[in-house]
């Protein structure tokens, strides 16, 4: 249950972590919409990522930004997700009158979802 754990505490073999942890993102944006991928730091961890990095929970996590469509497309190869995300970018760079509130900057949002990652995945991550 990621959602009510306690972050940073074990439950059953598992830990909860923020997911800049175990993954990194690189992001892109067009007008409006934001392109963000979760890429795993190790191959071993991507399957945990897409259990638990879904598009409910990216939509809760930009709800303050009103998001549109959120598609997610599982890349296995690369051991990366990536999300596109319409309508979080304020009408987008040459719109919004917002500083910074584009896609790299939302990256970093992402990143602090959480995530359960079993305890002898976690070695070798920080």
């Amino acid at each position: 249950m990621p959602e009510t754990a306690t972050p940073g505490e074990p439950s059953s073999g598992t830990v909860t972590v923020p997911l800049h942890a175990v993954a990194h993102a690189r992001t892109g944006d067009k007008g409006n919409r934001l392109n963000a991928s979760v890429i795993a730091f190790r191959p071993e961890l991507f399957a945990p990522l897409v259990e638990q990095v879904t598009e409910d929970r990216v939509r809760a996590l930009f709800a303050h930004r009103c998001p549109g469509r959120i598609s997610r497309h599982v890349l296995p190869n690369l051991g990366a997700l990536n999300f596109v995300i319409d309508d979080v970018l304020d009408g987008g760079v040459n719109q919004s009158l917002n500083l910074d509130g584009h896609g790299k900057t939302l990256s970093f949002l992402l990143l602090t979802l959480t995530v359960e990652i079993p305890e002898g995945l976690l070695s070798g991550t920080g």
